[in-house]
């Protein structure tokens, strides 16, 4: 079962998923976000994904900490282009001593979801607060406003906003607002809007183009997606 709450780092959502049956595939759909993950005494570092990132084998409880776009390369110290559709071990990151310690300490709390979350505050607490351009981006893709007319509102060059997303994102603008775009997408129908007006609404030309998009960015069609949440 998977439950999820808004985390006491501003703008971040702290989750825990604990499978119900061996081999069952779970889908993790990209969202521009990175994760600190806990799963049995490992910390792991999930990547932007470009698609969905399919689960599965045997029953395990899985916790982790999911940042706002764009927040996490500065809290890991790692671009995070590095960590394109990759889930790697955070000693693989940093120096092994300092993950031994920062897992024993995340085993030790009354439940690894408060653990992970007061290891992130100490590392907000350690560097400089987001860029505010590399919010507004979000909140204007999110809106499905153009790329390079948002570029122009935020004063930077397509060039500089291509450099500057895939370190904070993982990849560039257009990658962002088609996952965003297929986010909005998916709201939209799990709130009952048909098919064809969502098309409209989230910013596809028609819907055989949602459907299209959809299916690429998380390998299920969209009826497909709406069983299953």
């Amino acid at each position: 079962m998977y439950r999820e709450r808004a985390s006491r780092l501003t703008g971040a959502v702290v989750w825990t998923n604990s499978p119900s049956a061996s081999g069952v595939e779970g889908r993790v759909l990209p969202d521009g976000c990175m994760d600190l993950l806990w799963k049995d005494g490992r910390l792991l570092v999930a990547g932007p994904d470009t698609r969905a990132h399919v689960t599965g084998g045997p029953p395990a409880t899985w916790a982790g900490i999911r940042f706002p776009p764009g927040t996490a390369p500065a809290l890991l110290g790692v671009p995070a282009h590095e960590l394109r559709d990759r889930r790697v071990d955070l000693a693989d990151l940093w120096p092994a001593a300092d993950v031994r310690r920062l897992t024993a300490r995340v085993d030790a709390a009354d439940d690894p979801v408060h653990g992970l979350e007061d290891l992130a505050l100490r590392l907000a607490a350690g560097v400089a607060p987001p860029d505010p351009l590399l919010g507004r981006l979000v909140a204007a893709l999110a809106e499905g406003r153009p790329v390079a007319a948002t570029a122009d509102e935020l004063g930077v060059s397509a060039r500089q906003l291509h450099r500057r997303s895939l370190t904070a994102f993982g990849y560039g603008p257009k990658t962002l607002a088609r996952i965003l775009r297929m986010r909005r997408a998916l709201e939209l129908a799990l709130a009952g809007v048909p098919f064809a007006e969502t098309a409209i609404r989230g910013g596809y030309a028609d819907q055989p183009h949602l459907a299209r998009d959809v299916r690429t960015l998380t390998g299920l069609s969209l009826s497909e997606l709406l069983v299953r949440r």
